[in-house]
């Protein structure tokens, strides 16, 4: 059995930006990490396009700005080239190929017994730690609802953790199922390569431009979270008018009261909008069964598709290996506890990047969590 002082499951953001700031504290650490690269979520399933959708400086990890010549808003090369920058300066260096099947306390010992299989090897390798810190991050597991009909379906289909670009749909016919920030810019980008777009959207939702977003995150440090909320939301009214009529219908909270309560994204309007008002993408309502491939809708109608995209995010398996945990996490894999307590366990257990807070919140969770191991020791 190999020992350590702590253990970090997931070397994407969060588990990246907690070794770093252990090794510039000289602290002992292992990272594992299931994949072959750190960040997989970046450097591996990220669709061409993509930008952070929050300005750069509510993205940075800890201890390294992202260098003040990239542009505001980073596309995703940039940005892998800044994880790839501070990976090599703060010498992180993962285990790669590690799949955690058990994570048990010992009380006799006071210790976290890990076990974790080697999926080049196929062993499984045995650790011990005083601490443990779950990173998995909120894209783990790809999730892909049951549909009735679906196995039926004839044309191809794919999550949105596959997906590239549009270039490979030109001309065809493709829905898109899940209205999130991704759902709504992949609709964009296959509209953008001539793919004959549709994307369901069954529920209320937020739109907000990224000045928008900016103002949100820039003013409610200084005024009434209430007020800067309802502002935001007036603004969006105004700026889009009414998108009723388009199949889109407001939610009545504001959208960041929407994201602390439920976790809803509110969605950062990359052009997908203007293609909806246009007709060059077309919103429709919940699949009710498929045939072949014919798509039935809950309103009756139906259309033939080639493709269907899954855009309907992440589960976590996380409660399937964490065996000693009572408070921490729920059986979904996300905190139990409320911000701001919501990163600290009993035993040595923390969590990081869980919260729904993005990248921003991964940081400002991993450096809570090493303070609080440099206190212990």
């Amino acid at each position: 059995m190999k020992e350590t002082l702590v253990i970090i499951v997931g070397a994407g953001p969060a588990g990246i930006s907690i070794s770093a700031s252990l090794n510039l504290q000289s602290i002992p650490h292992i990272v594992f990490e299931r994949e072959d690269i750190y960040c997989p979520i970046w450097n591996k399933r990220s669709y061409d396009r993509l930008h952070l959708h929050l300005a750069k400086q509510f993205c940075e990890l800890p201890h390294m700005p992202i260098p003040d010549s990239y542009p505001t808003y980073l596309p995703r090369k940039l940005f892998v080239q800044y994880l790839d920058d501070y990976v090599t300066k703060f010498k992180v260096n993962p285990v790669y190929n590690r799949s955690i099947e058990s994570a048990t306390y010992d009380k006799a010992a006071g210790k976290w017994v890990i076990k974790a299989r080697n999926t080049k090897m196929n062993e499984v390798e045995e650790y011990s730690s005083r601490f443990v810190v779950v990173a998995t991050g909120e894209t783990t597991d790809p999730f892909i609802p049951e549909i009735n009909g679906i196995e039926s379906f004839t044309g191809e289909f794919l999550h949105t953790s596959k997906y590239k670009t549009g270039s490979p749909f030109a001309n065809k016919s493709v829905l898109v199922v899940g209205c999130g920030n991704s759902g709504m810019e992949i609709a964009y980008d296959l509209s953008n390569f001539g793919a004959k777009t549709s994307i369901i959207i069954r529920n209320p939702l937020h739109i907000l431009t990224r000045w928008m977003m900016y103002v949100e995150l820039k003013f409610v440090k200084y005024l009434p979270f209430d007020f800067v909320d309802g502002l935001v939301h007036l603004l969006s009214k105004l700026w889009y008018g009414d998108l009723s009529k388009y199949g889109i219908k407001r939610p009545e909270e504001g959208p960041f009261a929407m994201k602390d309560k439920y976790g809803k994204f509110p969605i950062v309007d990359v052009g997908t909008v203007g293609k909806i008002k246009s007709g060059e993408i077309h919103v429709l309502t919940g699949i009710s069964t498929v045939k072949g491939d014919e798509v039935i809708f809950t309103n009756g109608k139906s259309y033939q598709f080639d493709v269907i995209l899954f855009a309907t995010g992440f589960q976590r398996i996380t409660k399937n290996w964490l065996k000693d945990d009572d408070d921490l996490l729920d059986k979904d894999g996300h905190p139990r506890q409320s911000y701001p307590n919501h990163w600290k366990g009993k035993n040595g257990l923390y969590c990081a990047g869980l919260l729904r807070k993005g990248l921003y919140g991964a940081a400002s969770d991993g450096q809570k969590i090493v303070t609080d191991i440099k206190k212990l020791l």
